[in-house]
């Protein structure tokens, strides 16, 4: 599989106003362009095309967008199932590099009733085009296994934003971009994506677990740069894993699901403090600083 790399940023001449002046910049912007994901499935003869999705991402690591958001969404339960997974080259030069397809092998099925929705999402959306909340709540295939016993201590957790903080290019550069961050329980970051929609970041970043034969995540911790929706702790649980953080707050679907999944849910994650949601026996929190 040979991705891209993230080509995030783009330059655009502003007028800045500071106060009552107005004088010519350079602004540094991030990149939104529509991927559209398709699949080829069953045997010889009977093969089958289809478009699944359109999402607004921004480019690079498009192989890793797809894979994730196929496996995500239920549609494959492993990679195994995929043969193969390139760019569409287009004729017109504006299309290049923004069609992705996934030829699974024949002997594999796709779990199809849940793309028969409209799958059209937006970097912000969420989980708009989906047609009920009962539709997306997907089983992880991992539900059924024995969750590792996990015991994080609070310094470990305190270190990962100025971690993620710090990896993250696209962010510094423009201030309008996600994260998704894995990071060892030792609190060692092992993998980062950034994407102009937060779906699209953690998709990216299990696409790549994917590939590499890490599922489930079990063993990791998940830190989001944003809020915590819906969609994205039913992704993580899809992933099978145990302790998500983010540096903004969760909603309030997403603390039921997570509690579903005996996910430990960390929301405003800083350098001296944190809520838990769920699952807190995993936090290690000393006796001394508990009220």
């Amino acid at each position: 599989m040979t991705d891209l790399p993230l080509v995030g940023t783009k330059h655009k001449p502003i007028r800045k106003v500071n106060g009552f002046i107005g004088s010519p910049s350079l602004d540094t912007l991030s990149i939104e362009e529509p991927l559209e994901i398709g699949i080829g499935y069953g045997p010889g003869a009977d093969r089958m095309q289809k478009n699944i999705s359109v999402t607004m991402r921004t480019p690079g690591n498009d192989l890793e967008l797809a894979l994730g958001f196929l496996f995500t969404e239920g549609i494959i339960s492993s990679y195994h199932d995929v043969a193969n997974v390139y760019h569409v080259d287009m004729a017109c030069s504006s299309q290049k590099e923004n069609i992705v397809h996934v030829e699974l092998t024949e002997a594999f099925s796709p779990q199809l009733m849940q793309s028969e929705r409209n799958f059209y999402t937006t970097s912000s959306c969420g989980v708009c085009g989906k047609g009920s909340i009962q539709s997306i709540r997907t089983v992880s295939p991992f539900s059924g296994w024995a969750k590792p016993e996990l015991r994080l201590p609070t310094p470990v957790l305190y270190e990962l934003p100025r971690k993620l903080k710090a990896a993250q290019s696209g962010f510094a550069a423009t201030g309008g971009i996600h994260a998704s961050g894995l990071f060892s329980l030792a609190g060692e970051l092992l993998l980062l994506r950034e994407d102009v929609g937060r779906h699209n970041a953690l998709d990216k970043l299990i696409g790549n677990a994917l590939a590499c034969d890490m599922l489930p995540l079990d063993q990791h911790i998940l830190l989001l740069s944003g809020r915590e929706s819906f969609e994205l702790i039913q992704k993580a649980a899809m992933a099978g894993i145990s302790i998500v953080a983010a540096i903004g707050a969760p909603s309030s679907l997403a603390v039921e699901l997570a509690t579903e999944f005996d996910m430990t849910l960390l929301g405003f994650l800083r350098e001296d403090r944190f809520n838990i949601y769920s699952s807190s026996e995993r936090i290690l929190i000393p006796t001394s600083y508990e009220n």
